[in-house]
């Protein structure tokens, strides 16, 4: 199987991710659930990884650093507990429905208001929109970082200084970015960054969280188990315990921090050049074949290394499974969970195929990947 569906989980893990998960199984205890040797080995394994977490997005306190399952929890936990009742929000068209969805919740279960900033042709914003949509109660700016359906990046400095300079907040679904993008919550103005483990950071599944900008305060989403202040009745108030109820996946934090050290030892810089150039040799040939549509803006200096086309009038699923089942590829097509992306793009009703690349993908992938396309193609 040649993998290209990185920008849903990267299926290749560094080795010493998995090494890291399965001696974790076999020896670590509960963080912050003892005074015994194991459950300190496992304290330490999480602090350790929420400093690097700090130090990779510019995160100026450790503590500010919780963990989650996933960014959808992550963009849960920050939308429903920094927003009050009939405060309005600006989003875009490029959003997730980890985005979208509880922020339409907050719409209709908390009187809340939605404005959306159109995108371009290409599919990138239109950034003189986020301006004119802010209103006397717009309370944050919500946005991915980088779209999943076309790769586009989004200028996170620009919207951020837009974002302070009439006093919002801005809250950043990074899933697409860490770990291959750089990302500085300072310099961006990032209030809230939310982000997932299983994809660009290389990590297991199910590990996660948000980094938060000093002074921000957010409610609880759940509460419960947390090690300390066991006969408060309330969930205690400080960071990160604050978020993180229950017994947190330790096994595949263990894996993240691994994951984390082969980052900073390969490089982010050296990840991304490697993942654009095999994105940009595929993009090169791929659309100069007859029939094939690519969306994205690929003008863009920094992007993510996915690729989306569709062929001909196609189904993109049927183009998905003949790619599977006759070349052994595999890719992601359908809705990818985008549907406003999809409208602004004009494949609602056809989809899409993405191809995604990762650090272990090869020039021999992104080869045998062009040879399919063309052969459907034609």
């Amino acid at each position: 199987m040649i993998y290209l569906d990185n920008a849903a989980t990267t299926q290749m893990k560094p080795p010493q991710v998995v090494e890291a998960v399965v001696k974790a199984l076999t020896s670590m205890g509960n963080a912050s659930r003892g005074a015994h040797e194991e459950a300190l080995q496992a304290s330490r394994m999480v602090y350790n990884t929420r400093d690097m977490l700090a130090k990779l997005f510019g995160c100026k306190r450790t503590d500010h650093v919780a963990f989650t399952c996933n960014s959808t929890e992550a963009l849960n936990i920050a939308i429903s507990g920094i927003l009050n009742r009939g405060d309005h929000v600006i989003t875009t068209h490029m959003e997730h429905n980890s985005v979208l969805r509880p922020l339409y919740r907050h719409q209709t279960e908390n009187e809340g208001s939605l404005s959306f900033v159109r995108c371009d042709e290409f599919g990138s914003p239109l950034y003189e929109e986020f301006e004119t949509l802010i209103r006397p109660d717009t309370r944050a700016i919500v946005c991915t970082h980088a779209s999943n359906l076309t790769g586009n990046v989004v200028d996170l400095e620009r919207v951020g200084k837009i974002a302070h300079a009439h006093g919002l907040l801005l809250i950043v679904d990074a899933s697409q970015t860490a770990g291959v993008v750089p990302i500085d919550m300072e310099k961006m103005n990032i209030d809230i960054l939310c982000f997932t483990g299983h994809k660009g950071l290389m990590a297991p599944q199910g590990t996660g969280g948000l980094c938060l900008r000093e002074g921000i305060e957010l409610r609880p989403f759940k509460v419960g188990g947390s090690g300390v202040q066991s006969y408060c009745k309330t969930q205690p108030s400080e960071y990160p315990t604050r978020l993180e109820a229950g017994t947190l996946n330790g096994h595949g934090i263990a894996g993240l921090h691994a994951a984390l050290q082969f980052i900073n030892t390969t490089g982010i810089d050296t990840i991304a050049r490697h993942e654009h150039a095999l994105m940009d040799r595929f993009y090169q040939a791929v659309k100069e074949i007859p029939g094939v549509t690519v969306y994205g803006d690929f003008r863009l200096p920094v992007r993510t290394a996915v690729v989306t086309l569709n062929v001909r009038d196609y189904d993109s699923a049927a183009v998905a499974d003949a790619l599977v089942q006759d070349y052994g590829i595999a890719t992601r097509a359908g809705a990818h969970c985008a549907p406003l992306m999809h409208e602004s793009l004009g494949t609602t009703e056809q989809g899409a195929v993405r191809f995604s690349f990762a650090w272990f993908n090869t020039e021999a992938d992104v080869d045998a990947a062009i040879a399919a396309v063309r052969e459907i193609a034609e």
